[in-house]
């Protein structure tokens, strides 16, 4: 663990939310078990250099969202970030699957935060950066799911057979 406090502190994070710690040790012990990438996502979010979710600038995180029947049926990711944001984001995923796409948006960072049992300020902004990246993708894919769903070929049939009528 000293090679992980050495590389936080040369990220200028010299104070670690010590529940932050304990969560991240926890992960290298039992392994991550939401890391990791699904071929055809329902939803693919990324973020790249961002501060406030990654760390610092040529990090990124990647999120993959597979949806059936509007719930969150496997949630994964594949990231280079600093150790809280790899419990930040490993704790998203557990707290949104199986959760129908309303009940994920309204996850909050004290939500996050006490299952990891921290206060810590660094652990809420990953919470607060990762949850905006969910909402936008969840809004995004809800986006494209309606406009799918008013273009089926049933839909599209519809509106011949009424111009065909009309004439």
């Amino acid at each position: 663990m000293a090679t992980w406090r050495t590389n936080l502190n040369q990220v200028g994070k010299a104070q670690v939310d010590e529940a932050v710690i304990k969560y991240y040790r926890k992960l290298l012990k039992t392994g991550f078990e939401n890391a990791g990438s699904f071929d055809k996502p329902s939803v693919f979010i990324e973020s790249v250099g961002d501060g406030r979710v990654c760390g610092h600038a040529g990090d990124y995180i990647h999120i993959f969202i597979n949806v059936v029947n509007d719930r969150i049926d496997g949630m994964k990711y594949l990231c280079t970030c600093d150790p809280a944001a790899n419990v930040a984001v490993e704790v998203l995923c557990t707290l949104a699957k199986g959760k129908r796409l309303d009940e994920a948006r309204a996850i909050t960072e004290d939500s996050l935060l006490q299952k990891v049992g921290s206060s810590g300020e660094d652990l809420r902004n990953k919470a607060t950066g990762l949850l905006e990246l969910l909402n936008k993708g969840i809004a995004q894919y809800q986006i494209k799911r309606d406009q799918r769903e008013t273009n089926t070929p049933t839909h599209i049939r519809s509106l011949v057979r009424e111009e065909d009528y009309s004439s």
